[in-house]
């Protein structure tokens, strides 16, 4: 089991280090053990809670297509206005979509008032989910670490009900969003010790990952 793991865990940093494509990714990551690789990935990647339960292990032709298609969804979620958009790995080893949104843009501060300059970024990513519908799509909301815990908790949740509920307005399906969660100032990607550090904290992060369909499609081989 020991040697398991270090086969595992050096693959991993092989997929991470490597400069490949989505496609080429989504392959190795088929390849080299489905599920039990995807359960390491996701958690280096910090996306575990992302992810369809599909309960099995997908195969490296169907990792490869998924691979491709979100090659596709990253291309038309980065034409959207003050998005960031990264490759990530979901908890099954399976390429996903993160795209996030820095608070400073959407929201006011300690508010979870969309403003009016955000819309328009909304109104651009909707068109994008609706467009690859077979994606899920999780939201969460985050925090600096200004404040309390007793603040910044139900305020990164708002946030994140805010984003769902504009983008369900816009007609992205309530079905095609499995969660929706506040994140407080528990997982910073930045130093909480500088403005910069805190304005990058603050923010909303949407996941578009594989649903059952995507990978189903996926593994009978007519995934386009």
């Amino acid at each position: 089991m020991k040697k398991l793991k270090v086969v595992i865990l050096t693959l991993c940093a092989g997929i991470v280090m490597a400069g490949c494509s989505n496609t080429a990714k989504g392959a190795a990551i088929g390849a080299g053990g489905g599920a039990l690789l995807g359960a390491v990935v996701g958690k280096i990647a910090g996306n575990t809670a992302v992810g369809a339960a599909i309960g099995t292990a997908v195969g490296a032709g169907a990792g490869a297509l998924i691979g491709k298609r979100m090659d596709k969804v990253k291309a038309q979620a980065q034409q959207v206005q003050n998005a960031q958009v990264e490759q990530v790995t979901d908890a099954n080893g399976l390429q996903a979509v993160k795209v996030t949104f820095d608070s400073g843009i959407l929201f006011a501060t300690n508010s979870s008032t969309l403003s009016a300059s955000s819309k328009n970024a909304l109104t651009q990513f909707a068109g994008v989910l609706k467009n690859n519908s077979d994606c899920d799509i999780a939201i969460v909301g985050h925090t600096d670490n200004t404040g309390t815990d007793a603040i910044n908790d139900p305020l990164s949740l708002k946030r994140a009900q805010a984003v769902d509920s504009y983008l369900k307005g816009l007609g992205v399906s309530a079905a095609q969003i499995k969660s929706v969660d506040g994140k407080g100032s528990h997982e910073p990607v930045a130093d909480n010790s500088t403005a910069e550090g805190k304005k990058q904290n603050r923010r909303v992060e949407v996941y578009m990952y594989a649903s059952q369909a995507m990978i189903q499609a996926a593994e009978a081989g007519t995934l386009q």
